[in-house]
């Protein structure tokens, strides 16, 4: 059977050496990473269940490198629990909705951690396919087959229109800057420049018709998907009680 893989994001070494040694007795496999650019690397190549990632770290914060793998299609579907000293760094983590999915605030007993480490597992066994699929606001964008329909009807989408459709739907209501849908349509297709962006988004709005104005231009900077609160169902992350 598979261990499952924990990648720890951590510059303390102190913690480090607890963190690893509780989650090995535990039957996770571990790797670490001390600076946020170093954690990005590993998780690409080590491809983790769940990262703990602490909110300040050398080289990149904690934040940044919540921003870059949730922008890269290979790590965004890992399961991130952020590490924070100060309450008012959560505050900011939820606010800003970066795309962590659980935080413990420092210090924290290592048993609740790795209760809180299972819980984001069983999440990820269970969401697995739901988070392929996404239906809002009479869209539908299905990763899996890579196909998108608005009211029904098939869009002829092209691979960057598709990849932009699928991040603004997937987080509804959050702000996204050009630099970021960049991000997302990097790979796909090598003319998705930010001066083209806009070119990107006005032809998605077209080929949306009458739905075209679910994607709302944010002043100074950018797009983003019209909010799930109005009457939208999006089949993805559910919440969890913390």
């Amino acid at each position: 059977m598979t261990k499952p893989r924990v990648l720890i994001i951590e510059d303390e070494r102190a913690l480090q050496e607890v963190l690893t040694y509780n989650l090995e007795r535990e039957g996770f496999e571990v790797s670490v990473a001390s600076d946020g650019q170093d954690g990005v690397r590993r998780a690409r190549s080590f491809e983790p269940d769940v990262i703990l990632l602490d909110l300040m770290l050398p080289v990149i914060d904690g934040l940044e490198v919540c921003r870059q793998l949730r922008a890269d299609a290979k790590t965004q579907g890992i399961r991130i629990l952020m590490l924070t000293a100060r309450s008012e760094e959560v505050d900011e983590i939820v606010g800003f909705n970066m795309g962590a999915d659980d935080y413990v605030t420092k210090p924290f007993k290592v048993k609740p951690l790795i209760h809180r480490i299972k819980a984001l597992l069983r999440r990820t066994m269970t969401d697995q396919q739901s988070r392929e699929f996404i239906s809002i606001h009479g869209i539908e964008v299905d990763r899996v087959n890579h196909h998108a329909k608005a009211n029904g009807q098939i869009l002829d989408l092209t691979p960057t229109e598709f990849r932009m459709l699928w991040a603004l739907a997937r987080a509804a209501g959050r702000p996204f800057g050009r630099n970021e849908l960049m991000d997302h349509c990097r790979g796909e297709d090598a003319n998705a420049l930010e001066r083209t962006i806009d070119v990107h988004i006005r032809s998605l709005r077209q080929k949306l018709g009458e739905l075209g104005d679910v994607i709302e231009t944010v002043r100074g900077v950018g797009y983003r998907f019209r909010g799930e609160t109005d009457a939208a169902t999006a089949i993805d992350i559910p919440s969890e009680t913390r």
